[in-house]
């Protein structure tokens, strides 16, 4: 199979990147990528650690992140399952790079930066939810910030309803871990799920 094995290789392939690609990246938040990223609800949170790479899907009700200054931002991190993949890495190495979704927008946001998890009691209580406080916040130093190319969200039509997954023909978790451990009880794991998450959502 040929392969690109050099960097000298891809440009000659790909060519001259166009002036929006180049100037669009900043190392602050300016005004209107502000605006965007408080319009988000859903990030993706990239991170690295000595096991490798991890990808974790962070949402709120509401925004996301909170913007502290035009180099800091803040996330929360509300209840999930406890595997800290993400806060393992990032107290062993601070790189995270985020992607930003805005429903119903084909613009997406990307921050790339440093993050450290903080625990101060008095950050937590700025992050109130039903009166519960996250037990941790990532407060990320940006490094760069870009809005991407939309072409990527068009090609997928991912906001439209009628391209929507027939969940019925999808398996469920349930199912899914029923086929990696036997004797699990999916039918039971999914019939459970909604009251539990219900429960547990903050």
């Amino acid at each position: 199979m040929r392969r690109i094995e050099t960097v000298e290789q891809l440009n000659a392939l790909y060519g001259v990147p166009v002036e929006a690609s180049i100037i669009k990246v900043t190392p602050f938040l300016t005004r209107e990528y502000r605006r965007m990223i408080a319009a988000s609800p859903f990030v993706a949170l990239a991170t690295v650690g000595p096991e490798g790479l991890d990808c974790s899907p962070r949402g709120d009700a509401g925004q996301i992140v909170y913007i502290e200054d035009e180099r800091t931002i803040m996330m929360p991190d509300w209840r999930g399952n406890n595997r800290v993949d993400s806060l393992s890495n990032i107290v062993r190495d601070p790189r995270v790079a985020l992607m930003f979704l805005i429903p119903g927008s084909n613009t997406t946001m990307r921050v790339n930066g440093r993050a450290i998890v903080a625990i101060e009691p008095a950050l937590l209580e700025r992050f109130d939810m039903d009166g519960k406080h996250p037990r941790s916040v990532m407060v990320i130093d940006v490094d760069e910030v870009y809005c991407q190319c939309a072409r990527a969200l068009i090609r997928s039509d991912i906001w439209n309803p009628q391209k929507f997954a027939d969940l019925k023909a999808l398996p469920t978790v349930g199912d899914m871990m029923k086929e990696i451990k036997d004797g699990f009880d999916g039918a039971a794991y999914d019939r459970d799920w909604p009251g539990r998450a219900a429960k547990t959502m903050w």
